[in-house]
């Protein structure tokens, strides 16, 4: 069968040149090729949050170097695909267009819209698995239903055997001779972010590295810890598809030994969402368990707003938002207990909190934060039990015992010692004046007591569960 001439790979979520299963058959069926980019419109439900767009601006700046090196660049044109993706097909003579799927509600249906417009112009159109181990739409459970637990979910996914092994970069990238012109990449967003991480495809496989150098063998013990650097920190490395899950499954050295494990747990914990969401697309907006369409939530926008800015007088939680707020990243465990704050202690929405998340996290894609705020809330698949209200002052006790996450991000707290630095609202007031800390004045008071605020939602999850 003759090769087409030229060949358009279309890249959403998979700014990455190695185990790139699209960019491979392009390549493999074409002469030459053109990676294009086509940024979501602003009205599209896929549209990234600020932070988001400051990291991926970075990334695909990122990504054109390394096509430069290698004889190619990125070709950035704004608007619908499909006629964005027709015009360069006619512009350079492409019959071939590849592209990472994507997995949002509608996107497959947009994605086949898209696919039979194109061959119906005599463009033939494929679309490839670029950003998990195995598709969403599998593995199933007994009786061939969609999994709501995870273990016995990832079990099943453990039988079909490790992902294959990740595909190499392209040396080379041949261009058409007619390359279609591109519209200058968008100057990076004024982001924070950018002294914290380094975007692009080099910058995920340096953090992975140094993962597996450097924290893999205390892993199990450390990942709880937001104090120290006891986590991959690859999340928003995956969420741009800078790195893949099997490229990270095949660098770790013993990928079966006990840390590797935990590890590889934490992946299909992501492949999970994903499934999640494909099996339950409404899931973004509404709980899983309808029971919970009944919530009596509360009414707090000061609460809210406290709790945007980091201003709840619980320290972990300041802490968490303001680390957010910062780096465009929280650490997994300060995730569960904000959360769990905003709608246990607070009884407001969970979609609220996601939504703030997917506008600040640089790692938001939706099946992740979806899943992990309705884990939290208890309205989700596998999700924590209803009666599960975190102390936000024993969670940072456990988990930040001597304080470092906290002093790192609520500064006004550096000099409490250890045994207040939780509960600084109930320290002896020559421990705050040596620390310099005037409750109300140079830090909040809590905005909620938080025995009286458990107590009040377990009431009104108490009630959804009976049936009132």
């Amino acid at each position: 069968m003759a090769r087409h001439r030229v060949a358009i790979v279309w890249l959403r979520r998979a700014l990455r040149l190695a185990d790139n299963p699209a960019l491979a058959f392009a390549l493999e069926e074409a002469e030459s090729v053109v990676v294009a980019y086509v940024p979501p419109a602003a009205e599209d439900p896929r549209e990234l949050g600020a932070a988001s767009r400051a990291w991926r601006d970075r990334s695909m700046g990122a990504l054109d170097a390394s096509l430069r090196t290698r004889g190619s660049r990125l070709v950035v044109r704004s608007g619908s695909p499909l006629p964005v993706l027709s015009a360069l097909a006619g512009e350079c003579g492409a019959t071939l267009v590849c592209f990472d799927r994507a997995y949002e509600p509608d996107a497959s249906a947009a994605d086949a819209r898209t696919g039979l417009a194109l061959d119906a112009d005599g463009i033939l159109a494929r679309g490839f698995n670029c950003a998990l181990a195995n598709e969403p739409t599998g593995p199933l459970a007994t009786g061939g239903g969609p999994f709501k637990v995870f273990t016995p979910y990832y079990s099943a996914c453990l039988r079909l055997g490790g992902p294959d092994a990740p595909l190499p970069a392209p040396e080379r990238i041949g261009s058409p001779a007619a390359m279609p012109e591109s519209e200058p990449i968008p100057d990076a967003e004024p982001h924070p972010l950018g002294s914290w991480w380094t975007p692009g495809e080099a910058g995920a496989l340096a953090a992975a590295h140094r993962f597996i150098a450097e924290a893999l063998g205390r892993y199990p013990e450390d990942r709880d810890l937001p104090g120290v650097v006891g986590t991959s920190r690859v999340s928003p490395h995956l969420a741009f598809g800078e790195i893949s899950p099997r490229q990270l499954i095949a660098m770790l050295p013993a990928p079966t030994g006990p840390e590797a494990a935990t590890f590889v747990r934490q992946l299909y914990w992501r492949e999970f969402a994903y499934h999640t969401l494909h099996h339950f697309p409404e899931t973004p907006t509404r709980p899983l368990h309808a029971r919970f369409e009944r919530m009596g939530w509360a009414e707090d926008p000061d609460g809210f707003t406290a709790w945007q800015e980091g201003r709840t007088g619980y320290p972990i939680v300041d802490a968490g938002m303001r680390e957010l707020a910062t780096t465009g990243w929280m650490h997994n465990r300060v995730r569960m207990i904000v959360a769990s704050f905003l709608t246990k202690d607070l009884l407001l929405p969970w979609q609220d909190g996601a939504r703030h998340f997917r506008e600040h996290l640089a790692d938001a894609d939706l099946a992740n934060n979806t899943f992990g705020w309705q884990w939290v809330a208890g309205s989700g698949a596998d999700a924590a039990p209803y009666f599960r209200v975190f102390n936000p002052t024993l969670q940072g006790k456990k988990f930040d015992q001597h304080g470092a996450y906290v002093r790192m991000w609520v500064p006004e707290l550096q000099d409490m010692p250890d045994a207040w630095i939780h509960r600084p609202w109930e320290a002896p007031h020559a421990v705050l004046a040596a620390a310099g800390v005037t409750l109300g004045e140079t830090y909040p008071r809590p905005i909620v007591d938080h025995a009286e605020a458990r107590m009040r939602a377990l009431a009104a999850y108490g009630a959804i569960k009976d049936g009132r």
